[in-house]
């Protein structure tokens, strides 16, 4: 016997949801999805009437699937908003040269302005150089600062209100799991904040995506048929997140809720008082949001320009005395220059 449409609308139920259980027929899954992203955008206040929004476009599913939605939200709920997309060129043969074409087919579709920014213009490196400096191991922090910053940078230059990524619901599971497993206090409490911002002058980030389940966002793309990019970065598989990913899976397969059951649990954790927490503020460098003087991404920079790729790996202390090693080197070098011309 047929399993019928849990919503009561009579038809045949061809799905069951990740998210629920609830077995549901094609149309009632896609209005459930949309009703929830729209209550998620209306019960956190994400924009306001007038917001040009910057959607963080990469070609993926969840990138493809926010942009859609957004459209579709914005024209039926009259939110107002201006949209625009803005890609972020890493600079990966193979992967995001692929991806992009992806991103500008959605240009099309969806009738949104886009802009592209590289790594090789923003930094004068692109990730497959840095990959070469760097190898294998550690090269996903060079990407995931310089990609934030990119992110900002171009924000500032398209004069948006805010940046809407495509964030998932798995997504903030996994980096709940990840800043605990790494005792990472200052990012725990900020990693499941619906809506960031660092101060007057730093351009907020939304998560409008923030409780739709992965599984969910590939079954609405599947049903709407919208054309995204699949392929996994070439770099990505030595990720330290992808063990997080791989707990967070094997947690699902025990506890369907357990996605929302991690971040409701992220939401609500309290620390003492005692407990320090960087302050965020502007790089002294290069202007952009900051928890350390300079900034991650400054550091980083500066330890490729300087050879020296490692400097901005592990502790300050690290970088500090590796600088400190490299000026003494550089010292002695001159001085035996001098030296020489002296006779």
């Amino acid at each position: 016997m047929p399993v019928l449409c849990k919503s009561g609308c009579g038809n045949k139920a061809i799905i069951k949801r990740p998210k629920t259980g609830d077995p549901l027929c094609k149309e009632c899954f896609l209005k459930a999805f949309e009703a929830e992203v729209h209550h998620t955008i209306v019960e956190n206040s994400l924009f306001t009437p007038g917001n040009v929004v910057a959607i963080a476009a990469s070609g993926g599913k969840d990138s493809t699937v926010l942009a859609y939605v957004m459209k579709t939200l914005n024209q039926r709920h009259n939110y107002g908003l201006k949209l625009v997309l803005l890609s972020i060129d890493e600079g990966i043969t193979g992967y995001r040269d692929d991806s992009l074409e992806t991103v500008k087919k959605n240009r099309d579709d969806y009738e949104m302005p886009l802009k592209i920014l590289s790594y090789e213009e923003l930094y004068g490196w692109t990730m497959d150089r840095i990959v070469g400096e760097i190898g294998r191991s550690n090269n996903c922090t060079f990407c995931g600062v310089f990609r934030r910053q990119a992110l900002d940078r171009g924000a500032k230059l398209l004069g948006v209100d805010c940046i809407a990524t495509g964030h998932n619901a798995d997504d903030i599971a996994e980096t709940v799991l990840m800043n605990i497993l790494r005792g990472d206090t200052a990012r725990l409490r900020r990693c499941t904040d619906i809506k960031t911002t660092s101060g007057e002058d730093s351009i907020p980030r939304v998560k409008p995506l923030k409780y739709a389940y992965e599984k969910e966002i590939v079954m609405y793309a599947h049903f709407k048929r919208l054309v995204y990019f699949s392929t996994e970065c070439v770099f990505a598989p030595n990720a330290y997140r992808g063990h997080a990913r791989a707990f967070l899976k094997d947690l699902e397969r025990i506890q369907p809720s357990v996605i929302i059951d991690i971040i409701h649990s992220g939401e609500q954790l309290a620390f003492r008082d005692a407990v320090k927490v960087p302050k965020r503020g502007t790089c002294e460098r290069c202007g952009f949001v900051s928890s350390q003087q300079p900034c991650k991404a400054c550091v980083l920079l500066e330890g490729l320009n300087k050879g020296l790729p490692r400097l901005g790996i592990g502790k300050k202390s690290k970088g500090e005395r590796m600088m400190a090693e490299h000026e003494k080197q550089l010292v002695a070098r001159l001085n035996a220059h001098s030296v020489k011309n002296d006779f």
